[in-house]
């Protein structure tokens, strides 16, 4: 994760003092293929920072399912490691924990609109993946109606490899673009391990604070995946320094290299109410 305003685990919960980059995923077992170039070029969408939100230490964004309604309670997306409490454990899976954490909401300009409250910590994990998922006291609606701001859809596909994206940090109002480099089978810091995580290439040189940024698909204008972490000093899956595992148990460093956790796994386990049931058909998150 990042570390204070440079990148690593550290920086990703310690804002103030920096967020991660995003992860990446597996080598490509459950990716998509790769697409051509032509499609790789697909414009930017209005990329902005409405929708996103600053915390205390990190970076996030008001997110919606495909099937999310306007009277449902507004969700917030961030990284695990992103939470008031400190770092999970790995294995920990926190589920419906009262929280009143407060977020800053952006509109397209980056300017303030609102200060969201949360209700609770609906889901949270450094486990397989790198998330927090907070239900506000707001419905989507009333974001909508007082504000003039639409939730961000969270795409209910795999990311694409080679596709343009641009990773939205709230904390920092900047942006990065890139693309989609590949998937990383493993990705290994510290005492963390996730799953499926995306790799981006060089040009998305992420910084501390920016850990729980949305990342912006260009040609659908969703969320693809949200902005973890990175490797910086170039060490071997140390805290601040993740390494890439495949699938023979192979280990790659990439110094300057940073990476996201997809979120298209988010979708199933959401029902009416902006409710988290672990149990739902096709739900594969961790489980407490």
């Amino acid at each position: 994760m990042k570390k204070a305003l440079a990148g690593g685990l550290l920086a990703l919960t310690l804002v103030g003092f920096g967020a991660a980059p995003a992860m990446a995923a597996p080598d490509g077992a459950s990716a998509e293929a790769a697409e051509g170039s032509d499609a790789a070029q697909v414009a930017v969408k209005a990329v902005d920072f409405a929708g996103t939100v600053a915390l205390s230490n990190c970076s996030g964004s008001v997110v919606r399912m495909p099937q999310s309604t306007a009277d449902d309670p507004a969700l917030v997306l961030s990284n695990g490691h992103c939470l008031e409490s400190g770092f999970p454990a790995a294995g920990e899976v926190i589920v419906d924990q009262p929280s009143t954490r407060t977020f800053k909401l952006l509109d397209a300009k980056g300017a303030e609109k609102a200060t969201l409250k949360a209700s609770k910590i609906s889901y949270a994990t450094m486990t397989d993946t790198d998330i927090s998922l907070y239900q506000l006291t707001t419905t989507y609606g009333e974001i909508t109606k007082k504000y003039g701001i639409k939730a961000l859809e969270i795409e209910d596909g795999h990311p694409v490899k080679g596709r343009a994206i641009t990773v939205v940090s709230g904390y920092w109002k900047q942006t990065y673009t890139c693309k989609i480099d590949g998937f990383v089978y493993r990705l290994k810091e510290g005492e963390w391990t996730w799953k499926d995580s995306v790799r981006y290439t060089p040009e998305c040189q992420t910084i501390g604070g920016t850990s729980g940024s949305p990342v912006i698909d260009h040609k659908t204008g969703k969320v693809t995946a949200v902005n973890n972490t990175g490797n910086e000093e170039g060490e071997r899956c140390t805290l601040d320094n993740p390494c890439e595992v495949d699938r023979n148990g192979n280990v790659t460093v990439r110094k300057g290299i940073n990476y996201a956790q997809q979120t298209y796994g988010i979708v199933p386990c959401v029902t009416h109410d902006s409710k988290i049931d672990l149990n739902r058909p096709g739900c594969r998150l961790p489980r407490p």
